[in-house]
């Protein structure tokens, strides 16, 4: 097998191989069917469980809120959008920020210097802000495709330190200023004083309940409040006082040792690190990632990164009060009561969905630079009558310290007995009312393996089906409407299935059909008139369970009557991930990363050029609003 073609959770499942559990069969027995669930909540009929079909009828009569006819699922290497839009490409992997950089060469797909001023690769979650009529925007840069990115090389792989270097660089985040040209098209203004590339060199400041503490402490910063660089960012969040969340998921994986037999800690097992290395080499050349010389470096990553976007001096900072894990995304809402509160997803199979709450208020002409310094930190307990409750991660509950709280965060969630959940990805919060919304990917654990810390995954309310390989989205609204609250009720809004293939649970719910169909949805966000647009990361094979779904594509759900509608179907093999709108609603901006990730794509460019993934702008050609 060769690990550089597995993904992350492969290299989980590879390295941590979880036990069977014994009560399998016990587990199958409870599955739901399509039309009733699991124990309590089969009482309460479909109609409770999930959005209801009378409504969406009702609703329907009223009007059309999409504005756009739905497009058909497909298997094309572009981008397909509804008939009335259009798109273009706004910036690619390669494409320099910078004057005097060369631009992207498909012969060497670059260097280390080129990618250090240069947009960086597979680009995931993002952000645009505006500021005295200026605009930039800030754009997660995930990870590289190995295969892509040393393609120049005969087996793919580095062949030096420079195309390690190259590889690294193109980690991190992109900055950059844009700006309409004379046909109305969003571009990169080269140049700007505001462009900025954070990468994995970039120096950055550990604060909150963590810093200083003795796990976070080396050699070289022996203080423990200085770290270098973020890398693997996957989603990201924005705070109303106008910065940016960049969000570290995988880190684990950039970390291994000279002596592959080295024995890493129990701690650092937990969060997937190990002695191997994937395939990226950062240890050949900067000693920081080898763990068997500095075994608490990984405990300086997996944390939400809080940047501020207009001030490319500033030090970004991590926010070690929002705990340690695979951070998905971090959608921040202000309660009713002023604090700003921050809902995170853990994305791996079978870990869970947590909540902080600011201890300090935000203050809408006053300074909260600091009001994720320090908070309370909360992990969901779901339960199949549709309540749930916040369960404190505290020194009492868990026996741990407040900053061991942070930094083993996972494990003190095990402690309280949270919910294991299927892959919490994106949380996005409704603008027009108090309700929330995670997208539980898949996991095809569920039933079969306990989590990577022990914990039972039997099928359970907001993660009803044994096997889960579709996945599925799940809503909770606050007590009181009150995001601060502690306890909530809770419904699944969809659930993702091919009703071409199955008529039990694996059909999917009411508002899938064959027209919509998709699996593992993933990144999430609101418009303004409180329109979920809903991307997927799935299995595009359409073939056999995903036969009909086509290629990863975006999605539309109306969350008052349940409605979904599928608006676009990204290119081959390719992930949609990333979202976010022009001042104007004009234009939608969307990500498509990793096009080609299995050597069957050109996007965007054709012919025989290099796949390569990047930012592109979807606009009505009427010039009307989107969302």
């Amino acid at each position: 097998m060769d690990h550089e073609d597995l993904s992350f959770d492969e290299h989980d499942e590879l390295l941590n191989p979880r036990p069977e559990e014994t009560d399998f069969d016990r587990i199958v027995d409870t599955a739901l069917s399509r039309r009733g669930f699991l124990g309590g909540v089969m009482t309460f009929g479909l109609g409770t469980f999930l959005v209801g079909t009378t409504a969406l009828t009702r609703e329907a009569q009223a009007g059309d809120r999409f504005g756009f006819a739905q497009v058909a699922a497909n298997t094309d290497d572009t981008i397909t959008v509804p008939e009335g839009f259009e798109w273009e490409p706004v910036v690619q992997w390669g494409d320099p920020l910078w004057s005097g950089v060369d631009g992207f060469d498909d012969a060497t797909r670059g260097t280390a210097a080129t990618q250090a001023r240069a947009f960086g690769d597979n680009n995931d979650g993002m952000s645009i802000f505006t500021r005295n009529g200026r605009t930039v925007m800030a754009i997660n840069n995930e990870y590289t495709n190995r295969k892509i990115i040393w393609g120049n090389r005969p087996d793919g792989k580095p062949e030096n330190g420079d195309d390690i270097e190259k590889g690294m660089m193109a980690h991190g985040v992109s900055v950059f200023e844009v700006a309409r040209d004379d046909k109305g098209a969003w571009r990169v203004v080269l140049d700007s004083e505001l462009n900025r590339r954070i990468t994995p060199r970039t120096e950055m400041d550990l604060t909150g309940p963590a810093a200083g503490h003795d796990l976070l402490k080396t050699a070289a910063d022996p203080s423990g409040t200085k770290t270098l660089g973020t890398w693997n960012n996957c989603g990201n969040g924005e705070t109303p006082w106008g910065t940016y969340l960049t969000c570290e998921e995988n880190f684990n994986g950039y970390f291994s040792a000279a002596d592959e037999a080295h024995e890493v800690s129990a701690e650092l097992k937990r969060y997937g690190v190990s002695s191997k290395d994937w395939g990226y080499g950062w240890a050949k050349v900067d000693a920081r990632f080898d763990v068997s010389k500095n075994p608490n470096e990984p405990n300086r990553a997996g944390y939400v990164v809080e940047i501020d976007p207009f001030d490319p001096t500033s030090t970004p900072k991590k926010r070690t009060a929002l705990g340690r894990f695979k951070h998905e995304n971090a959608a921040v809402v202000i309660a009713a009561n002023g604090k700003a509160v921050v809902y995170l997803g853990d994305d791996e199979r079978g870990e869970f969905l947590y909540r902080f709450v600011s201890h300090g208020t935000y203050a809408a002409t006053g300074d909260n630079s600091d009001l994720l310094e320090s908070g309370d930190l909360f992990v969901a307990k779901f339960h199949d009558d549709m309540r749930g409750e916040w369960l404190a991660l505290t020194p009492e509950t868990t026996g741990m310290s407040d900053a061991e709280i942070r930094i083993h965060t996972r494990q003190a969630a095990s402690k309280v007995g949270a919910t294991t959940m299927d892959r919490p990805e994106w949380v996005a919060v409704n603008p027009t009312k108090a309700e929330a919304y995670v997208a539980l990917t898949n996991n095809k654990n569920r039933g079969k393996k306990p989590n990577k810390g022990g914990d039972d995954t039997p099928a359970n309310g907001p993660n009803p089906r044994v096997g889960n390989n579709y996945g599925q989205i799940a809503r909770w609204m606050p007590d009181n409407e009150d995001h601060s609250a502690p306890g909530f009720a809770w419904n699944l809004f969809a659930l993702a299935g091919n009703p071409e293939v199955h008529d039990d649970a694996y059909a999917g719910s009411e508002n899938i059909n064959a027209g919509n169909m998709f699996n593992s949805p993933d990144g999430m966000a609101f418009d303004e008139t409180g329109l979920l647009w809903i991307q997927t990361d799935g299995k595009y094979s359409n073939e056999g369970d995903f036969a009909g779904m086509g290629n990863n594509q975006m999605l539309c759900g109306d969350t008052v009557t349940g409605e979904i509608r599928r608006f676009m179907v990204g290119p081959k093999e390719c992930e949609v991930t990333g979202i976010c709108w022009s001042p104007d609603r004009r234009t939608m901006f969307v990500g498509i990363q990793h096009p080609g990730e299995k050597g069957n794509s050109h996007f965007p460019r054709g012919g025989t050029s290099v796949p390569r993934s990047g930012v592109f702008a979807i606009r009505r050609t009427d010039g009307g609003l989107i969302g």
